[in-house]
């Protein structure tokens, strides 16, 4: 059952976790380009296209920790402190996405489909994504790298 749990942790990471890293990295400069000309509607359609992406991969998003947490219990590694470190930062990489990088595209989508408005930042909208990819990055590392791994590296 643990090689289950983890094939499906490592499948769901890959599969939901990885489009949104790439699509959420590719908004700042989609919507620069759509900044600097408010008359192509591709621009804006791809920035709704992307936006959607990161919204519906984040809910998917949310089997990586729970099969984690099977794969954990099977292996009677929650107590780890390498283990630990990875819920916390994967917690933060969750908060940064749902509380930061979803609201502030959903904000920018709005500006960006109202005449006149105001421009929203795109420079601070690759700098929290910055820190998502960072974060991920990080667990990731702890997950090949851990304490005490059976794969002996």
């Amino acid at each position: 059952m643990t090689k289950l749990f983890l094939c499906l942790h490592v499948l769901a990471a890959v599969v939901a976790i990885g489009p949104v890293t790439v699509a959420a990295s590719m908004f700042p400069p989609a919507l620069r380009r759509a900044h600097s000309d408010p008359d192509d509607h591709e621009a804006f359609a791809t920035l709704r296209t992307l936006h959607r992406i990161c919204r519906v991969y984040a809910a998917v998003g949310i089997a990586v920790p729970l099969f984690g947490f099977a794969t954990a219990s099977s292996l009677g590694v929650l107590g780890s402190a390498w283990l630990i470190a990875s819920i916390v930062l994967t917690a933060a990489a969750a908060a940064v996405l749902a509380l930061l990088i979803l609201p502030a595209q959903e904000g920018a989508l709005t500006a960006a489909g109202a005449p006149g408005a105001a421009v929203r930042a795109p420079g601070r909208l690759a700098m929290l994504t910055g820190v998502f990819n960072l974060l991920w990055a990080t667990v990731t590392i702890l997950m090949i790298i851990r304490p005490g791994s059976t794969t002996g590296v």
